[in-house]
């Protein structure tokens, strides 16, 4: 197996391939999305919650904790979730759609939770919460290949999600006149850019700066950009 690709699964075409010739007893799985969307019924913010999605995105969640992406398979995350693994195949192609899926899930989740917060302490308070997450540590510790498509060539379906929740901080700012005059979605797309890349290179870029003092750096640049 080529150590730069994940865990594979036989082709769910394949007479061979897992669940072939199986009953299908557990419900099927809502059809995929587009390569830049993530899980059903997702809001701007999080994903609302899915009996049928959620105990498979767990699984998955608890397997890449335990092994890594590479070593996780459909397979594996389908005996964890106690669903058939046909269902699985039906909507996901491979490991990394999944795992798409599941980030899309736990990024829009954590940034939810600051959906109420004016924009420099949401952002803030965001990347510190990321910073700690365990999924995002072991993906940035193991496999940090899967961030560069959404960092290179497209957004994200959390990152979109993000966008949202600070275009609409930004808009109930300016109301109140704590944030200067712009086009909020402008003003965000600044914000989420400078959050981001203080949560991906500021540790690398600014050591030995520690995790507060970074998050202070942040919050002057973000100060400065937003007041009047």
């Amino acid at each position: 197996m080529d150590p730069g690709e994940p865990a594979r699964d036989p082709a769910p075409g394949d007479a061979s391939a897992p669940g072939a010739g199986e009953p299908e007893s557990a419900p099927a799985l809502p059809p995929a999305h587009g390569p830049a969307a993530g899980p059903a019924r997702e809001t701007a913010r999080g994903p609302a919650p899915d009996p049928v999605l959620d105990p498979v995105l767990d699984a998955a969640r608890e397997m890449v904790l335990a092994v890594g992406v590479r070593r996780t398979t459909l397979t594996d995350v389908a005996r964890r979730a106690g669903v058939s693994r046909m269902t699985l195949y039906r909507r996901w192609p491979d490991v990394r759609a999944l795992v798409a899926d599941l980030m899309t899930r736990e990024w829009t989740l954590v940034a939810g939770r600051f959906a109420g917060d004016d924009p420099v302490a949401a952002s803030v308070g965001a990347v510190r919460a990321l910073r700690g997450h365990p999924l995002w540590r072991k993906i940035v510790e193991v496999d940090p290949e899967l961030l560069l498509p959404y960092l290179l060539h497209r957004r994200g379906a959390s990152q979109d999600a993000m966008l949202a929740l600070v275009a609409e901080s930004v808009a109930r700012g300016q109301e109140l006149g704590a944030v200067r005059p712009g086009d909020p979605a402008r003003l965000a797309r600044t914000v989420l850019l400078t959050a981001q890349s203080f949560l991906l290179s500021g540790p690398a870029v600014l050591a030995p700066a520690s995790p507060g003092e970074l998050d202070d750096e942040l919050a002057a640049i973000l100060e400065r950009y937003l007041r009047p």
